[in-house]
């Protein structure tokens, strides 16, 4: 047996358990792996049978065993041993039985320690590593709680968020904001991707979960399944709609959203750095669900255009005020609405409507203005041509009336004559 650690080694497996959050077995287990590769290294073999390490954490040493089967007639020196051999060893053993031998080389201290240092090292990275990973898988698509460390070259930010520093890409980002080191931040656990050493988590402060996550914390009644998120569309810094419905009907979900005196919307845009928030009723009716996500513009009426598998069309009409306000700066009212109710909005003044269907009328009516005139021209053509046959007609008996004239003229000549 080999001398490892002064003592009792369990307050050393404890201690990295509650540190680094590795469990006693694995420890063991890493460790006598590591001491079975170095004695493997030393007889300078790839494998051997019956061969592993066993531990005594109680006085702190390590040895390598060999099992060998007991029979009456060794033929396998490398896996069999004799009865009466085994039976210095045990005197309760049988044959058919197994027994250890330890087979630790002398000056095998140096070496074991060199190759299980390196195996062992390996090997709690690896169960640090493990650990860490199925921790964050479970905390993704989750809001998390994080000190943010530094801004780096490339604009993204760091974001420390226990055991880990997360990435913060510029993408995720708010448009705008300052992201000082030192200051607690609520993220979005977007991404985590394994790699050759510590998982890489991405995180983010611009997704629409945070939102959901948020009415989920300051919200009772969403928590408690009463009241539904139904969709959220938002631009990160500006503005958000978020469409709630309740499944009681004594709860309105709007109401709820809100809370006493707007304590409830308070925190949550308090949170967001005064981001506008427009909670929006849910409606199974597609027209008042479309006139609810363009709040707060008033609407005259929605025409649906299109509702199958392939489109979603709708054409809004607002007042001639409301046109500004029912688009949004930059169009940004309509695009939200349009992300919130999946349908494809097109917004006109009542002013552009009257006039369009104006047109619309004149331009019907014009086929038939050219439809008389057409046949005004028919007949006037046909009239034409019923002269010019009478023209040619008279023309026709006028030269057969002068023909006769010249042919009674010659008759008189030659009588004459």
């Amino acid at each position: 047996m080999i001398k490892i650690g002064a003592g009792n080694l369990n307050e050393v497996f404890e201690e990295l358990e509650r540190e680094k959050g590795i469990s006693r077995e694995v420890i063991v287990s890493s460790l006598c792996d590591a001491m079975v590769a170095a004695y493997k290294k030393h007889l300078r073999v790839k494998e051997i049978e019956n061969v592993e390490a066993i531990l005594d954490e109680q006085g702190g040493e390590i040895g390598i065993f060999k099992g060998k089967t007991v029979v009456k007639k060794v033929e396998d020196e490398d896996n069999e041993i004799s009865l009466k051999d085994a039976k210095e060893i045990d005197e309760d053993v049988e044959l058919g039985d197994e027994v250890k031998l330890e087979v630790t080389p002398e000056q095998f201290g140096r070496i074991a320690a060199q190759a299980a240092n390196q195996v062992l090292t390996q090997r709690i990275r690896e169960a640090e590593r493990n650990l860490v990973l199925n921790e964050f898988l479970d905390k993704k698509g989750t809001l998390i709680t994080g000190i943010i460390q530094k801004v780096d070259e490339r604009r993204n930010v760091i974001v420390n968020i226990g055991k880990i520093d997360a990435i913060m890409p510029r993408k995720e980002q708010i448009p705008g904001e300052f992201y000082k080191p030192g200051n607690r931040i609520r993220v979005f656990v977007l991404n985590v991707k394994e790699t050759t050493r510590l998982p890489q988590v991405i995180v983010s402060h611009a997704h629409p979960e945070i939102v959901r996550e948020l009415f989920e914390l300051e919200v009772p009644e969403i928590e408690d399944g009463i009241v539904e998120i139904k969709s959220i569309s938002r631009e990160a810094g500006y503005r958000t709609k978020i469409a709630v419905w309740s499944n009681d009907p004594e709860v309105d979900s709007v109401g709820a959203c809100i809370g006493p005196r707007g304590a409830r919307i308070q925190t949550i845009v308090s949170e967001l750095k005064n981001e506008k928030i427009d909670i929006v009723r849910y409606s199974l009716d597609p027209v008042e669900y479309i006139v609810n996500a363009l709040s707060p513009a008033r609407v005259v009426s929605v025409d649906i255009m299109a509702d199958d598998e392939e489109a979603h069309e709708a054409l809004v009409v607002v007042p001639d005020d409301q046109l500004s306000l029912a688009i949004g700066r930059e169009g940004q009212n309509v695009r939200l609405a349009h992300k919130l109710t999946n349908w494809k909005i097109d917004i006109k003044s009542a002013s552009q409507m009257e006039r369009a269907e104006s047109e619309a009328q004149n331009y019907s009516e014009e086929p038939q203005y050219e439809e008389e005139n057409e046949v005004e021209d028919i007949m006037n053509s046909d009239e034409l041509q019923q002269e010019i046959e009478e023209e040619m007609n008279q023309q026709a008996l006028d030269e057969e009336d002068m023909q006769v004239e010249e042919e009674v003229a010659e008759e008189s000549e030659e009588s004459e004559e």
